[in-house]
């Protein structure tokens, strides 16, 4: 007597799954574009003021600076106006110009990070489109800029870029095959909201995030 053998709808399923994997078909749209940008630039408005109206309407505070000294002049002004207190720099290259203006700092050989106030650290892109501050651990670990109340970033002109896969691609010039082992974005001040939808500032990082972007851009003269 012959068995007979019942197909299950699982295997009716995984034989067409089968047959697709051996019997590819054309695709109907081979022509659409995948690598050029969703968003179309406004050609009467500059990535610097894209990034700086992205940035604020996130509530980030952005300052422009026209130079080194002009930068050191603002930050003091901005020091004394919030008093801020216990500034925490890890880079070199920025404890160079604390120094040579006076400003106080201290470096986590000298006290917690936990217990920093202000921490002033560089960046390594801003991106244009959503008002975001590329950061590695290449020079400061994911602590340098959650744990103060007050975050203030110092960056160049020249490392805005419109799009995150520009900035990531920027990441990728820099360090080719030795990418920082951390990197992430911060879209303005830490928020978050209670189930009543109410928006509270600092829970998880920063009240205020300033980024003070020093013009080193060739100008036509």
């Amino acid at each position: 007597m012959a068995i007979q053998h019942t197909t299950t709808s699982k295997e009716k399923i995984l034989k067409k799954v089968r047959q697709a994997l051996i019997y590819k078909s054309k695709p109907k749209f081979s022509n659409i574009d995948l690598e050029s940008n969703v968003y179309a630039q406004a050609q009467d408005v500059s990535i610097l003021e894209t990034f700086a109206r992205n940035f604020t309407k996130q509530k980030g505070q952005f300052i422009i600076c026209d130079n080194q000294f002009d930068f050191i002049d603002k930050l003091i002004t901005l020091t004394e106006r919030h008093q801020l207190k216990n500034m925490y720099c890890n880079e070199p290259a920025v404890q160079q110009l604390l120094k040579d203006a006076g400003i106080n700092f201290y470096t986590v050989q000298q006290q917690s990070i936990e217990k920093a106030y202000t921490t002033l650290t560089s960046c390594e892109a801003l991106i244009a489109r959503t008002g975001s501050i590329l950061i590695s651990s290449s020079k400061n670990s994911h602590q340098h800029t959650i744990a103060p109340t007050i975050h203030i970033v110092l960056a160049n002109a020249s490392q805005v870029v419109m799009e995150i896969k520009d900035a990531l691609q920027q990441l990728k010039n820099v360090y080719g095959r030795n990418l920082p082992g951390m990197f992430g974005l911060i879209t303005g001040p830490s928020c978050t909201a209670d189930i009543e939808k109410t928006l509270v500032y600092g829970a998880h990082g920063p009240v205020e995030v300033f980024v003070f972007l020093i013009d080193d851009l060739p100008h036509n003269t």
